[in-house]
């Protein structure tokens, strides 16, 4: 998709502050963080969303990324978040399949604000 912004980083277009690639997908600190550690990986091909018929081989490699970047950032050690937001709803504001991955402090149990 030519104007998604997370396609520019995933393919260098836009350079960003890579902490893991290989063929299929890119992680990157994210610009605005949430925790003291906040990695975002992205596929390298363009998918809306985690349910938009993502094949086994990118979820695989996004689980793979996951890994690596947890063991790099020191936070398989202490604990970390992963997260898809998917949707408008859901507070997904930019439309290419991303995790968040997060840790370096204590998370808490809430995963829903209160309202």
């Amino acid at each position: 998709m030519s104007d998604c912004i997370f396609c520019k980083i995933a393919n260098h277009e836009i350079e960003s502050s890579y902490v893991y690639e290989d063929d299929k997908v890119v992680a990157f600190k994210d610009l605005n963080p949430q925790a003291p550690v906040h990695i975002l990986v992205v596929p390298k091909v363009h998918y809306d969303n985690l349910i938009d018929d993502v094949p086994a081989d990118v979820l695989a490699a996004l689980a793979h990324a996951v890994k690596v970047v947890a063991h790099a950032t020191g936070i398989d050690k202490t604990g970390f978040r992963v997260i898809a937001n998917t949707g408008d709803a859901a507070g997904q504001t930019v439309h290419h399949l991303h995790l968040h991955v997060l840790g370096g402090c204590n998370l808490g149990e809430g995963l829903i604000p209160s309202k």
